[in-house]
C-alpha cells in the first residue's frame, strides 16, 4: 500500500535504510528515497542527517554529489535554513555539474520560494553548458526546457528559442503556454462552472503528463564493465571471452549497440555499470553460473530495475560515459 501518513513514510524510511544494509551497491538511492520519505513524515532534520552520510561516507564514495547537496539545499530552506541552502545551490552552480538533475533540483527550489530570476539563471546556465546547439535533447535535460519555460511564463517575458523548443518537445494534449499560464491560479478561485471545467481538464493533462514520467518502463539497458572488472570477469569466468574480445571492443560494441537501438526508435535507453562480486551474487540467486553468457543481459535488466542506469546519451558537453574523463562528443560521441 501506498505510504499516506506519517508514520507510513517513517516506516517505508526504515525499511528502505534497512535493504540499504543488506545491498551496499544500491546505498545511494536507497538513502536517498528513505529521504524523501522522511521529509514527507515532517522529519527534515533527519533527513539532513541522511545526505550528510552519504557525503561524508568513506567507505561508500557518493556517485552524484551535486545531485545529494541539491537535495539537502531543498530539504534544509524548508526547515528554515535558508542561509546555508543558498551556500550549497552556490556551491553548485561554481561547480558546474555535467548533468542536469542537480541543476534542477537547486532551480526548483529557488522557484518554489519566489526567487524566479535566480531559478531562471540557474535552468539558463545549466541548459547552456549541457545542450549543444543543433543536437538531439537528451531526456534528462528537456525538464530543465519545461521548468525554464514554466518561470519565464510566470515571469511575464516574451518566448525565446528555448521555449520554442520546449513546446515542440511538449506532447501532453494541453500545451505548454497553458499548462504554465500564472492566470490558471485565479481560474481556480473562479465561481464560473465553465472556468473550472476547463481548469480541471488542463490538471488532468498535466497530472498525466507526470503520471507517464513517473511510471515510464525502466530503461533498456546495456551492461558496461569498467576495465579492471573485465579483466577480472574474464580471469575468472575465461568462457565469456568470446562476449568480450577485448575491452576497447566492449566499449566500442556498447556505443554501436545504443546507436542501433536508438535508431530503431528505443526509448529511454540507458547504461548500466557491472561489478564481478554483484554479478556472481546475480547468478547465485538465480541459481546459475557467471559463466554463462544468456546470464549477462539479465544482469544489466535487474541492474537498471534496481535504478542503477544512467540515461544514454550524455549531453555532447557532458563526460563521456565509458569514464575516460574526455566529453562525449570528443569519446565515443564522435559522429
Amino acid at each position: 500500500m501506498r505510504p499516506d501518513t506519517p508514520a507510513d513514510h517513517i516506516t517505508e524510511a526504515e525499511r528502505l535504510l534497512r535493504a540499504a544494509a543488506q545491498y551496499p551497491d544500491d546505498h545511494e538511492p536507497l538513502f536517498l528515497q528513505a529521504a524523501a520519505h522522511l521529509e514527507l513524515a515532517g522529519e527534515r532534520a533527519r533527513a539532513s542527517t541522511l545526505y550528510d552520510e552519504l557525503l561524508t561516507s568513506a567507505e561508500i564514495p557518493v556517485e552524484h554529489p551535486h545531485l545529494v547537496k541539491a537535495l539537502k539545499a531543498s530539504n534544509l530552506w524548508e526547515y528554515g535554513h535558508e542561509a546555508e541552502a543558498r551556500a550549497i545551490i552556490d556551491g553548485i552552480r561554481a561547480a558546474g555539474p555535467l548533468d542536469a538533475a542537480p541543476w534542477e533540483v537547486a532551480a526548483e527550489t529557488l522557484e518554489a520560494h519566489d526567487e524566479l530570476e535566480a531559478a531562471h539563471d540557474f535552468f539558463s546556465t545549466a541548459l547552456t553548458l549541457l545542450l549543444a546547439p543543433g543536437e538531439e535533447v537528451p531526456y534528462a535535460t528537456q525538464s530543465l526546457l519545461t521548468g525554464r519555460h514554466r518561470v519565464r511564463r510566470l515571469m511575464g517575458v516574451e518566448h525565446d528559442a528555448w521555449d520554442e523548443l520546449a513546446g515542440a518537445l511538449h506532447t501532453a494534449a494541453v500545451p505548454l503556454d497553458e499548462l504554465h499560464d500564472p492566470k490558471r491560479l485565479w481560474s481556480l478561485g473562479s465561481s464560473d462552472p465553465g472556468e473550472l471545467r476547463a481548469e480541471i481538464t488542463r490538471l488532468r493533462a498535466e497530472l498525466g503528463s507526470y503520471r507517464t514520467a513517473l511510471s515510464r518502463p525502466f530503461p533498456v539497458a546495456v551492461l558496461l564493465w569498467p576495465e579492471e572488472e573485465l579483466r577480472e570477469l574474464l580471469t575468472a569466468y575465461p568462457g565469456l571471452s568470446q562476449e568480450y574480445v577485448s575491452y576497447a571492443d566492449h566499449l566500442a560494441s556498447l556505443e554501436a549497440a545504443l546507436r542501433d537501438l536508438h535508431a530503431a526508435g528505443t526509448p529511454n535507453l540507458g547504461i548500466v555499470a557491472g561489478t564481478v562480486p554483484s554479478y556472481e551474487a546475480f547468478a547465485a540467486s538465480e541459481a546459475s553460473s557467471p559463466s554463462d553468457p544468456n546470464l549477462l543481459p539479465q544482469y544489466a535488466t535487474t541492474l537498471a530495475a534496481r535504478g542503477r542506469a544512467v540515461p544514454w546519451p550524455p549531453a555532447r558537453n557532458a563526460a563521456c560515459w565509458c569514464g575516460s574523463g574526455q566529453q562525449y562528443r570528443e569519446c565515443h560521441g564522435t559522429d
